[in-house]
This record gives C-alpha cells, structure tokens and sequence, in this order.
C-alpha cells in the first residue's frame, strides 16, 4: 500500500469510494492482529458498493472499476496526451505510477477472499465473488482499453496506449459521455442522448450536406462556420445537428447544449472548453429573441470575437424557427425615441448574419412529404399498397396543423402501430 499512497500523477484514480474501500480492507488484513469485526465490516461494505456495477468494462467489478476509474481521471498525463502534448518526464513517472496501479489491479475479488479467509477464518465463504463474465467486450473504445489492460503483465508499457485513447476520446467525463448540458454553471453529461443519425432522417439530404461538410472541416482543423438552422417546426433542424453530433463523436466531437436564457453564461461555457484537447459544438436550440430580451449580445461577441479571441475548438450550431433572430415591430422602424433607431434596427437583424454557414429547412411540398412517408415505411419494414399509403398520408396531413418531416413520422408511427 506504501506504493499507492506514493502515487504522483494517477493518485485520483484511488479517490473513488471503492478504492478507498478496498485500501481499508488491505490495511486492516495486513495487521498482526486485525479486527475480525472492522475486517467483516469493510469487506461487506466494499462488495455492497461494488455489487451494481454501472460500467461493466471487464467480468470482475473491482477490476472493471479500477480501470473506469484510470479512464475518467483528469490529470497532467490526460489532460496534456488529450492534446497532443505530454513532456518525457510526465509519461515516464505515467508508466511508474501505473506499475503500482497494477499491483492493486491484480486484486480480483477471489484473491482478495482468499486473502481475508487467510486472515480471519471464521469469515470464509461469506461472500459471492463480485463477477459477471457476460457483462463486458461490448466494442467501445474505453472496453477496448480495459482489455488490453487486463491482458497486460507490464502497464507501464500500457501509458502510450491511454495516451493514445485520450487523444482521440478525450479525458475526463469528455471521454465517457458525447453529450452535455450547461446547467447552473456547469457541464452536466447527457448519459442517453437522442441517438438520431443520417440513416433515420429521410429527406432533405441537400440541406444537410452543408453541414456534414462543415463539421468534417472543423473537426480536421480546417476553416469552419458557425451555423444557423432555419425554418418551420418540424423540419429537421435539431435533429440533423444531432445526428452530425452521433456521427462524429469517435472523431473527438462532443455537443453542448446551451438553452437561450444561459447564453448570458456563454464566456463561462467558453472558459470551460477552451484550454480543451477535443473539438465543441454548442448547440442552442429554438434560438430567437423578444425586443427587450439582450442575451444576444453574449451570442455576437462569440460569433464576431471581442477583446478576447473566440476559442478555436468551439462553434455555435443554432437553429430558429424564423430567419430574423431578433423580433421587429413595425414601430421600430418609424422614429420613435431612439435617436440612433435605425442603427439599433440594423444592430439586431445582423446577429444572423454574422453565422457564416446559414442553411434554410422549407417546409416539404406533398412530393417531398411522401418520399419521407416511403423512406420510413420501407426503413421500418411496413407492408402498404402504395394507393392505400398514398391516401392515408394525404388525409394525416390534412388532419395536422402543418406538413412537415415529424407529420411524416408521426404518420408512420400510427401506422406501424396499426392505426
């Protein structure tokens, strides 16, 4: 234990309570004359906590938390291999501390037992070995992480490998979770977000199009826009930015979703992500503004750069039911009280503007409308006449207050479920 407690770079990866858990039963079995009670105790409160095993990266749960554990720290080492940058000295002492690391690795809940049953005999067979060999390899990146580690002898020869994974995955939460929400002042991890992608969404390829090229751009470092969705509800536009979110995210995209009254906050997301590895899409959703409403004045300095220059790993994805972000009323436009009104008009219809990629999603003619109604029906498996499809979804939308791509789906919905 005098290794751990030596831990220079990756001693965080001990914080978590099942780690301190289970350096409390290794200090209490390596007494001359333990505490047979505190023994059964901690043992008992050591398999309770890894009893549910959230991430089952391997069979044994100790083993497959360790691992999480190492994964989710943010370090020097990770936060400096997430971008690229880690100094000799910094991944030779990596390679030491993961040596001692492995030393507690090798603790799988039958050796610890053994161990115990060792120590204090009355307490044998007491316990259930904490594995589930049919909980794991379930092909993501951080599995692909655990195994090698656990079919390593030597981790310090495994430091290149983790370098490797938290440059392209990142550190941190950033490596575990894809999607985020700026909630209260912080970035709160969307563990199950909308796993939309481009094969569930029919229709509008063209627009789409712009877009994929242009997160593909940022994503390699090239030139890229800031980006505004427009058009009615219904049309595609959220989820087309989370569909180029699902898509990308193995190439080191990670979306942030910002509500329209948080974006006084945004220097406070932009801090947070800025000295980052990966590449940010912060993503505001129904974004427009009442004439009294002056959030928009944080949205412009990121988008035209104030004294500050805008972060490089970050662009606004946004989409808006209407082009003109900025309500006007015909009044504005007369004199009024503003001596300089035409200036303040001019100031407020040049938000859209100053997104580089604007992209318009039209409400679908009944063409279009029915070439969704048949891409769904055949991605879903449905069998229809094609006259009986053709009537039942002319009549759905004549029913509905507007045709749209979510008409279409929702068409579709009551069909399949025999409506």
């Amino acid at each position: 234990m005098l290794r751990q407690r030596g831990l220079a770079v990756m001693r965080d990866a001990l914080d978590a309570p099942s780690a301190r858990g289970m350096l409390g039963v290794l200090y209490l079995v390596s007494d001359e004359m333990p505490d047979a009670g505190k023994v059964a105790e901690s043992l008992a409160r050591l398999w309770e906590e890894l009893a549910v095993e959230t991430e089952p990266l391997l069979p044994d749960a100790w083993q497959s938390r360790m691992v999480s554990a190492i994964l989710d720290s943010e370090n020097p080492f990770s936060l400096c291999a997430e971008k690229e940058d880690v100094p000799p000295v910094l991944m030779e002492q990596v390679r030491r501390d993961l040596r001692s690391l492995k030393l507690l690795f090798d603790l799988d809940s039958e050796t610890l037992f053994e161990m115990v049953e060792r120590t204090v005999p009355s307490l044998g067979g007491m316990w259930v070995p904490w594995r589930d060999p049919g909980r794991c390899d379930d092909g993501s990146p951080r599995c692909a992480v655990a195994s090698a580690l656990a079919a390593s002898e030597d981790w310090g020869k495994c430091a290149e490998l983790l370098a490797e994974h938290f440059r392209r995955h990142g550190a941190g939460r950033f490596g575990r979770f894809r999607a985020f929400r700026w909630e209260k002042g912080a970035l709160k991890p969307i563990p199950n977000p909308d796993p939309v992608s481009f094969r569930d969404l029919i229709g509008y390829e063209n627009e789409r199009a712009p877009i994929i090229a242009n997160t593909k751009r940022f994503i390699e470092g090239l030139p890229a826009h800031h980006a505004l969705l427009y058009g009615l509800p219904g049309t595609g536009k959220s989820s087309t930015v989370k569909a180029v979110s699902n898509e990308t995210a193995k190439e080191g995209l990670r979306l942030i979703e910002v509500a329209k009254e948080d974006l006084g906050e945004l220097p406070m997301v932009l801090d947070t992500l800025r000295e980052r590895g990966l590449r940010f899409v912060v993503f505001v959703d129904d974004l427009s503004f009442e004439e009294n409403e002056v959030e928009y004045k944080s949205l412009k300095a990121l988008l035209e750069g104030s004294v500050e220059s805008p972060p490089e790993n970050v662009r606004i994805y946004a989409t808006s039911n209407r082009r003109n972000l900025i309500r006007e009323s015909f009044s504005e436009r007369g004199d009024g009280d503003d001596v300089h009104a035409r200036d303040t008009m001019h100031e407020k219809l040049s938000l859209a503007a100053r997104f580089g990629l604007r992209v318009t999603f039209p409400t679908p003619d009944q063409e279009r409308y029915l070439e969704i109604v048949r891409g769904l029906v055949k991605e879903r498996g449905i069998e229809a006449p094609e006259e009986e499809l053709v009537e039942k979804a002319l009549l759905w939308d004549k029913w509905q207050s507007g045709r749209s791509g979510r008409t279409a789906r929702q068409f579709v919905d009551e069909l399949q479920a025999g409506g």
